[in-house]
């Protein structure tokens, strides 16, 4: 009886030795993460034995490494964002200090007010595209901008597109070449997201290209291709950088961006977007997602 006793009693102590252990490491973790600052790289460990206690770390590891990734998520978002308003505020206030101008000689010569009025008009809806662009971009980026994608003709959109440029073109003279292998040609695509890549495209060949535009298509497949102007050649692996120019001096309108949102929209569609040059021509290439 005795001996068996014994043998319960020291059980017990064992029991509570480890059950004292336990709650200081507990209570050690705990002081660990009240007195860490939340920037830190903080990472837990566990001196006392058995799968539990480890499990336990491991998944309080897991979630501060993952809080950690989303604040840099977020700051790295921020920097971004702020990057961006310094680099656009330039084209913002271009137009805006334009109008103003205008305004005040308004004010001392008011028998031009038909023609100054038309000035400032036209200054202002430059900033159209310049904010909405920006907007856009500042969406896609924070991933405020879903898309519901599903197979669709690519065609339509695109003579929308044209259709919407069509005074653009014809002033500069462009006449656009469509070749297609087949004109029901479908691929995987949001209508919205498929509708402004082509308009940035079209924009971007009307801004930075010279005389020519063509569109040719096969299947899972879309080409933009133009005459590049006399001067300095952009760099195909940068294009899609924002506010990337091969030559500042001849880039005019235009907020930088916009065939940086044609690569984020192609991608958020399974897609990529590519660019190369032959001779004179550059290509932009749209290769869709297989269904």
């Amino acid at each position: 009886m005795l001996p068996a006793l014994i043998l319960t009693l020291a059980a017990l102590g064992i029991a509570l030795l480890r059950l004292w252990a336990y709650r200081a490491q507990l209570l050690e973790m705990v002081r660990v993460l009240e007195e860490t600052p939340p920037e830190s790289n903080l990472c837990l460990t566990v001196r006392m034995p058995g799968t539990a206690p480890r499990r336990l770390c491991q998944a309080v590891n897991k979630r501060l490494e993952e809080g950690r990734q989303l604040r840099l998520e977020t700051q790295e978002r921020e920097r971004e964002l702020k990057y961006t308003m310094v680099c656009i505020s330039h084209d913002i206030r271009t137009p805006l200090a334009g109008a103003m101008g205008y305004l005040q000689l308004l004010e001392g010569e008011p028998d031009r007010q038909t023609e100054y009025l038309g000035i400032v008009r036209k200054r202002l809806e430059e900033l159209e595209p310049l904010l909405e662009e920006l907007f856009l971009y500042t969406r896609l980026q924070g991933g405020a901008l879903p898309l519901e994608c599903g197979e669709m003709a690519a065609l339509p959109p695109l003579w929308d597109a044209l259709a919407e440029f069509y005074p653009q073109l014809e002033a500069a003279g462009v006449e656009p070449a469509l070749r297609f292998d087949r004109e029901d040609l479908k691929v995987w695509a949001s209508p919205e997201a498929l509708g402004r890549v082509y308009r940035n495209l079209i924009a971007n060949a009307l801004r930075h290209g010279g005389r020519g535009l063509e569109v040719s298509g096969r299947e899972g497949e879309i080409c933009f291709s133009n005459e590049l102007r006399p001067g300095p050649r952009p760099d195909p692996e940068h294009l899609f950088d924002r506010f990337y120019q091969s030559s500042p001096a001849q880039a005019k309108g235009g907020a930088g961006l916009g065939l940086s949102i044609v690569r984020e929209l192609m991608a958020r569609m399974g897609g990529r977007v590519s660019a190369q040059i032959t001779g004179d021509i550059l290509e932009i290439r749209l290769a869709f997602k297989h269904t």
